[in-house]
């Protein structure tokens, strides 16, 4: 199985190397791409040519990956994966896998994610796509979190190969508690909104100041914001830009 781990947080991220390592000892035949410098909140977008109307491409050699080709693109993860399915790291992929992003991706929200958009791209070009995040809380900037990447990766091998039965362009979007031991992913549906909204603070002179808020009150039950709070692992297939039907003009 040909897989391309990519991610938005940047090529140096241990969620990365944690994924990629594991679809490797997985038997897969890996190739990490992704972005030199973080990413986050790119959605699916495409970075504007470089060099010319050249993208920069760095070879790299990743701590405990010996062998696993590497490379540190100067481009946004949406644009990495629609590279990789066309053939820019070697033979396209039949897997793309996306993550493990620091930080939940929920709700609506995903629409707004690097980690998400990669996947999603990669889904309309052909391949499968699997985005794996771990929920780390926005928290104090000055406590030290221990980071569960061994547990993301765990569940996330669970379900490799449920994922390759499932015919190309299927998009799952899978979340994971910073815990130690979690259950199985639990099937959930897309909340209207995430755990976490980006609201604007102030507008000031010549600028405007956004800010993170954690989201207060009841989460809808069976949502993946809802389950993710209660310490489950969440699973949602997600679907890429479709015409809407129901919409008579």
């Amino acid at each position: 199985m040909r897989v391309v781990v990519t991610n938005d947080d940047g090529i140096d991220s241990p969620g990365l190397l944690a994924l990629a390592g594991t679809a490797r000892e997985h038997g897969w035949d890996v190739v990490v791409a992704a972005p030199a410098r973080e990413s986050s909140g790119t959605s699916a977008g495409l970075t504007a040519a470089e060099h010319g109307r050249s993208v920069a491409v760095e070879r790299r050699e990743l701590a405990g990956l010996p062998g696993v080709p590497a490379f540190a693109v100067a481009a946004h993860p949406g644009l990495i994966a629609l590279v990789a399915c066309q053939g820019a790291f070697g033979d396209p992929p039949e897997v793309v896998l996306s993550g493990v992003n620091r930080g939940a991706n929920i709700g609506r929200a995903v629409l707004h994610s690097g980690t998400v958009g990669a996947a999603l791209t990669a889904s309309i070009n052909g391949a499968r796509a699997m985005a794996v995040s771990l929920d780390v809380g926005l928290g104090d900037p000055d406590e030290v979190v221990e980071y569960h990447w061994g547990t993301a990766t765990a569940v996330a091998r669970g379900v490799f190969e449920r994922l390759v039965a499932l015919p190309p362009g299927v998009v799952l979007n899978l979340n994971v508690p910073n815990r130690e031991r979690v259950g199985p992913p639990l099937r959930a549906g897309l909340a209207e909104f995430g755990a976490v909204q980006t609201r604007l603070k102030q507008v000031g002179d010549g600028g405007i100041d956004v800010a993170p808020l954690v989201v207060e009150g009841e989460l809808p039950p069976g949502s993946d914001a809802a389950l993710l709070a209660q310490g489950h692992p969440t699973i949602t297939p997600l679907r890429s830009v479709a015409e809407d039907l129901e919409v008579e003009l």
